[in-house]
């Protein structure tokens, strides 16, 4: 029980200190906002489009809104101490983990309603498979926050978690299916798609959103598990070696 109440006190110290904040919470309106303008209404792609769009501006949403304030808290923390005294807390460090990346989870969920709500004005969304889209975004949003905090525990400063961040991002917004089919991408680099964690879970969103998968969602939904323990693992591995001594 003891545990819970340190996850739950920990989770809602972030919240409150992170993540409610005006300009997180207006960020994470605008953001998305902003990519869905420019990816709904722009000239020479009329209101069909959207749903071929749908799945890409989601999860850019919760790519960008997870990694970008987590690896920043995450980082901010440990140059300020403020880590370390957690470190000393009689609870386990997966907990702990867990607990510090809860908030960045629960911020990439509610990232993607935002072009959800504006794209079901725009277009007819009842044929999309909500079974299938509800918890795919929250796989996107657990594997990118591990993401995340896997770039904040292997750098020391706050700009050196903002760049490595951006050296995964950009490259998975072109590689990972999001607006251009992956099966069109040139043949030498289509393997790096399949490396990447948000090639299966952009597939899960084309198949719930437009019946347009090119894998099983078993298949998808086990490789997404997959990287979300791998990433997870290697962020504690990285916690031990380099922060606990």
């Amino acid at each position: 029980m003891r545990r819970w109440i340190a996850f739950w006190n920990i989770f809602m110290k972030d919240v409150r200190t992170y993540y409610l904040k005006p300009p997180n919470i207006s960020w994470g309106i605008i953001f998305p906002l902003a990519w869905t303008g420019m990816f709904f209404i722009r000239a020479g792609r009329g209101l069909e489009s959207v749903p071929d769009l749908l799945p890409g501006v989601m999860t850019i949403a919760i790519l960008f809104g997870t990694t970008s304030v987590l690896a920043v808290t995450v980082t901010f923390e440990k140059r300020q101490r403020s880590f370390d005294r957690l470190l000393l807390a009689p609870i386990c460090l997966e907990v702990l983990m867990l607990a510090k990346t809860g908030g960045a989870v629960l911020f990439g969920i509610v990232n993607p309603l935002v072009p959800i709500l504006i794209a079901s004005f725009l277009a007819d969304l009842s044929g999309v498979a909500w079974s299938l889209v509800v918890p795919a975004m929250l796989l996107i949003a657990i594997v990118s926050t591990f993401l995340g905090l896997f770039i904040a525990v292997s750098v020391s400063q706050v700009f050196e978690a903002q760049t490595f961040s951006n050296f995964f991002r950009f490259p998975m917004i072109f590689l990972c299916g999001l607006f251009l089919p992956i099966m069109d991408l040139p043949a030498y680099i289509r393997p790096l798609s399949y490396v990447l964690p948000l090639t299966y879970g952009v597939d899960i969103l084309h198949g719930a959103v437009r019946g347009a998968n090119i894998m099983p969602f078993a298949m998808d939904f086990a490789i997404l598990g997959a990287f979300c323990l791998g990433l997870f693992s290697l962020s504690l591995r990285n916690i031990n070696r380099k922060w606990i001594v």
